[in-house]
């Protein structure tokens, strides 16, 4: 999508140089992205002390609220989980 907005000068150096990006927009699209994923990482610590895990890690069930009342999680691999190796 295209548009065109106004960025402070100075901000938009730092932002180029933290990177570092090639061009503007790619320095954009990384600020975006940061925000999106600090949306996520909120979202996930409202969970932070309201889960209980019983199980390892090949069998995992969690357990939730006072009643405890228990939901099996599924045995998918985790994503970039590498298996096999050793």
């Amino acid at each position: 999508m295209r548009t065109n907005i106004v960025i402070d000068e100075d901000l938009m150096s730092q932002a180029m140089k933290a990177g570092p990006y090639k061009t503007k927009k790619d320095a954009v699209e990384a600020g975006l992205k940061l925000l999106a994923r600090q949306a996520a990482y909120r979202e996930i610590l409202k969970w932070e002390g309201k889960l209980h895990w019983d199980g390892d890690d090949a069998s995992p069930v969690v357990t939730t609220g006072a009643a405890r009342s228990k939901a099996v999680v599924t045995n998918e691999p985790a994503v970039g989980r590498r298996r096999g190796r050793r």
